[in-house]
Parts: structure tokens; sequence; C-alpha cells
């Protein structure tokens, strides 16, 4: 998460120069890559201890512009593998896709700058479990909320640099020996950093 932040100041001050020589740039469509960091609340109720590892990965969206300040947004990325840990100790793992739909309100009148606030929800699949040698198992599906704020930061050409972080609700039932032991909750803190381009 350090690094991720550093790297965001870092290219924030590099982009300065060119923020103030290029005006904004429009479009209906806008696709970025960002480096999103995972940070699991790793909230449980089932007496187990279980924790999941965080970790850094990328992720790909695709955003349109309905009106200049109304857009909606897929992020998707590809399956995650997660290790499950019970009082600190790996105990198995598992993947997870979790595609996200968000609709957001951009502000357009800070010259150099587009914040936006986003809400919408996530489906997140769960596969690939391989815990304790299938002892225990967990509910395969997860729907939630997602909230988002970040801003974008015109470099012309149609070309951004993006600040992003989402709160996400993700929890699944875990069984243990096919009897509910309660909810793992991850509901991960994503912050991410990368690059758009709007046409």
């Amino acid at each position: 998460m350090k690094k991720l932040i550093g790297f965001a100041t870092l290219a924030l001050a590099l982009a300065a120069p060119a923020v103030q020589a290029q005006g904004n740039d429009a479009g209906s469509w806008l696709v970025r890559l960002r480096a999103t960091n995972l940070h699991s609340a790793n909230s449980d109720s089932t007496g187990l201890g279980l924790t999941i590892d965080n970790k850094t990965f990328p992720e790909f969206d695709i955003s349109y512009f309905v009106t200049p300040n109304f857009a909606t947004e897929l992020v998707l990325t590809y399956p995650q593998k997660q290790t499950v840990y019970s009082n600190g100790a790996a105990i198995g793992s598992f993947k997870h896709l979790p595609p996200t739909l968000l609709a957001q309100y951009h502000f357009t009148d800070i010259p150099g700058l587009r914040p936006y606030l986003g809400v919408g929800v996530n489906y997140t699949n769960i596969s690939a479990v391989n815990i304790l040698n299938g002892a225990v198992g967990l509910k395969h599906g997860s729907y939630g909320l997602a909230a988002q704020a970040g801003f974008d930061v015109p470099l012309g050409g149609g070309w951004l640099l993006n600040v992003d972080v989402k709160k996400v609700q993700i929890g699944t039932h875990v069984y243990l020996n096919g009897v509910d032991q309660g909810q793992f909750k991850v509901d991960p803190l994503l912050a991410s950093v990368g690059v758009g381009l709007r046409f």
C-alpha cells in the first residue's frame, strides 16, 4: 500500500507540467489499466480465526459517459488466488473473480482535474476452493454493494492519470465438513493508480 501511494504521488508530480499544458480531453468511452492493492477487512464470525492475504494485482475497467457528468463503469480483472489462514497458519486457498458495475458522477468544473464519485454492485464468483484438503468449503457466489471515489488528471491526447479508491462488500459462508460455521467477510478496500485513454 505504501509503495502504491508513493507511486501515485510521484506520478502526479511528473504529470503536473503536462496538466498545465493540455486542455481537458473528451469522449464517450474511457478505458483504464490500474495497479490495485486489495486490503481485506478479514471479518470472521466462524470462530476459526480466518484471514486472507492482501495483494496487488492488475485491474481493467471500461466506462461509458451518458452525459459529461454521468458515466457507468465496469471493473474487471482475472481470477485472484488468495491464501487462507487460520490463526496465522496457512490452511489452503481459493480463487475469486469480482466484476463490479458502478454508476458515477464526474465533476467537470475543476481545471486540470476530474474528480468522481460512484456507487454500484459487485458479484464475486468463488472457485478452486482447496482448504484443509476439502474439509472446509465456501459458498461460491457473493453479491454486495460498492462505493468509489477517485480522480482523473488529463494529460492530453485523451490520456489520463487515474487514482481510485473503492470499498466493496464481499463475503462467503464457511462450511466445515458440510456444516455452516458462519460468515467470513473480505469487504476489501481497493486502492488503485493507473492510466486511461478517453475517446
